[in-house]
C-alpha cells in the first residue's frame, strides 16, 4: 500500500517509517524540513504543519495514497509551533482532504488523556482533531499511547538519566500513575491496523504497557533493566517546590517539566492493556523488557554519562571562572606579579600577562557553559593547561614537590578535558544532512 506518514523527522514517525518500509510498503514522510536520518527508498514531501492548514495543502501529497499516519506532536509550544496549529488545525486539514483524496483509512496517534476530562492545552489539542476525523465517513482508528520508551527517544533519555542517578528525585512520594510502552509496541500496533480488515477496524485503542506503575516503581524497574547494581534510593520533593520548578521549566527552552506536563503527571496516565493485546495477539512488553540484556551495560552507561558530563563540564567551567575571579583581585595583586615575574614575564608586561590570563580564564569558563559548543575548546583549554605546566615546570620547579600537588592537579584536569573532547555531546553535533528533496516533493 502507499502509506502518508506525518511527522517523519520525529522519534515515533522514523520509527513507523522503518518498520512499513520493511514490510513492503511505498512510504512517503512529510516533514518540515529533510530529515538529517533518511529512511532508504522512502520519498519525502516538506510541509509545515504550521502552515498546512487547508485541505488545498495536503492535495498533491496525498495523490496515490490509500492510508495516512498522522504521528506529529510537540509537547510544548514554541514561538514557531502552537498546538492549535500542530495538533487540531493541520490535521484537521489533512483528515478533509484525505476524505476528498478517497483514502481508505486513518490511523491518528493522540496520547492517552486526551479525552472529555482533558485539561492541558496539549490534551485539548489532540481531543479536537480526534473528535473531528471521529466525525468523517472514513475508516479511522485513534490511538492514545501513554509514555513511549524507545531508543534514541527523548522521553526515554530524560527517564534513563533520571533513574541512573544515585539520589532519584521524586515530585511528592512518587505515587504518580504512569504505564509506559515500548516504541516497538507502538509500531507493532500501527502495523496490524494497516493490514486489519477496514470494517473490523476498533475506533479507539489506549497503547500501553502491561500493567500501571507508579512513577517510583517505574523509575527502579528502569533502573534494573539499565543494569545498575545499586538499588534505587529516592528523594520525595514537596509538591510546591516541584510546582515552583515546573514554572519556571515553563520558562525555559526545550525542557520536559511544565506546568501542563505536571498536570498530565498528576492526573495519571493508564489504561486497561488487554484491547492492545488483542491486536498485538501478545502482551506488550514490560519496563523489565525495555532494554535488550546485552545491550543493558551500555545503556546505563549512557544513562550516567548523561549527567556525569554535565556535572565535569560545570565543575570545569567553574575552575576556569573562580580562578578568572581570584586573579582580577582578590588574591593580592602584588603576590600575582612577583609570581609572573619569577616565571620570567618582564616587569612591562605583569600587568597584561595577569589580566590577559585572568580574561582568558574567564572567557573559557563561560564558553564551557554554552549550550552548543565547539569541539575545539576543550583542545584550547588543555593546550592552554600544558602551557602553564610547562611553564612552571621550567621557572617554577618547586611547586611540583608542593604539599598541596597544585601542579600535579593538573594531570586529572588534563584527563578531564580530554574526557569532554571525545564525549561531550554538544560539541560533537555535525551540520543536518540536507540532500534535494527527490522529484515529485515539495
Amino acid at each position: 500500500m502507499n502509506v502518508l506518514i506525518t511527522g517523519a523527522s520525529g522519534f515515533l514517525g522514523h520509527h513507523l517509517m522503518v518498520a512499513l518500509q520493511a514490510a513492503g510498503h511505498s512510504i512517503r514522510g512529510v516533514a518540515r524540513h529533510m530529515p538529517a536520518k533518511l529512511v532508504p527508498g522512502a520519498r519525502y514531501v516538506l510541509l509545515d504543519f504550521n502552515q498546512a492548514c487547508a485541505a488545498e495543502d495536503w492535495a498533491e501529497a496525498l495523490v496515490g495514497t490509500d492510508v495516512v499516519i498522522n504521528a506529529v506532536g510537540i509537547l510544548k509550544e514554541t514561538r514557531g509551533q502552537r498546538f492549535e496549529a500542530v495538533h487540531t488545525r493541520a490535521p484537521q486539514a489533512l483528515f478533509t482532504a484525505a476524505a476528498r483524496a478517497g483514502v481508505s483509512r486513518i490511523i491518528q496517534i493522540s496520547a492517552l488523556g486526551a479525552d472529555a476530562a482533558a485539561q492541558s492545552d496539549y490534551h485539548r489539542s489532540k481531543r479536537a482533531a480526534d473528535e473531528f476525523l471521529a466525525d468523517l465517513p472514513l475508516a479511522s482508528t485513534m490511538l492514545y499511547p501513554s509514555l513511549v520508551y524507545g531508543p534514541t527517544g527523548r522521553s526515554a533519555a530524560f527517564f534513563g538519566m533520571t533513574a541512573s542517578l544515585p539520589l532519584i528525585p521524586l515530585p511528592g512520594r512518587g505515587q504518580q500513575q504512569v504505564q509506559p510502552v515500548h516504541v516497538d509496541d507502538v509500531v507493532d500496533a500501527v502495523l496490524a491496523l494497516v493490514h486489519h480488515p477496514a470494517d473490523t477496524l476498533p475506533r479507539r485503542l489506549a497503547v500501553v504497557g502491561p500493567e500501571p506503575l507508579a512513577l517510583r516503581d517505574f523509575y527502579a524497574a528502569l533502573r534494573a533493566a539499565l543494569s545498575i547494581d545499586r538499588p534505587a534510593r529516592f528523594l520525595p520533593v514537596p509538591m510546591p517546590l516541584v510546582r515552583v520548578a515546573a514554572h519556571l521549566g515553563g520558562k525555559l527552552p526545550g525542557g520536559l517539566l511544565d506546568a501542563d506536563t505536571l498536570a498530565m503527571l498528576e492526573r495519571g496516565s493508564t489504561a486497561d492493556a488487554a484491547p492492545l493485546a488483542a491486536l498485538l495477539r501478545r502482551a506488550p512488553r514490560a519496563v523489565a523488557d525495555f532494554i535488550p540484556a546485552e545491550h543493558a551495560r551500555a545503556e546505563g552507561m549512557r544513562a550516567r554519562l548523561a549527567w556525569l558530563l554535565p556535572l565535569l563540564r560545570w565543575s570545569i567551567a567553574l575552575v576556569w571562572i573562580v580562578t578568572a575571579i581570584v586573579s582580577f583581585g582578590v588574591y593580592p595583586v602584588e603576590d600575582s606579579y612577583a609570581l609572573l615575574a619569577k616565571a620570567g614575564v618582564p616587569s612591562a608586561l605583569l600587568g597584561l600577562a595577569l589580566y590577559g590570563a585572568a580574561l582568558m580564564d574567564l572567557v573559557f569558563g563561560l564558553c564551557a557553559l554554552l549550550p552548543r559548543r565547539v569541539r575545539w575548546l576543550w583542545l584550547a583549554q588543555l593546550a592552554l593547561v600544558l602551557g602553564y605546566t610547562a611553564i612552571i615546570t621550567l621557572r617554577l620547579p618547586e611547586f611540583w614537590l608542593h604539599p598541596y600537588g597544585p601542579v600535579l592537579k593538573n594531570l586529572p584536569f588534563l584527563a578531564a578535558l580530554w574526557m569532554l573532547y571525545e564525549l561531550d555531546p554538544a560539541s560533537d553535533q555535525k551540520p543536518d544532512q540536507k540532500p534535494n528533496p527527490k522529484p515529485g516533493k515539495r
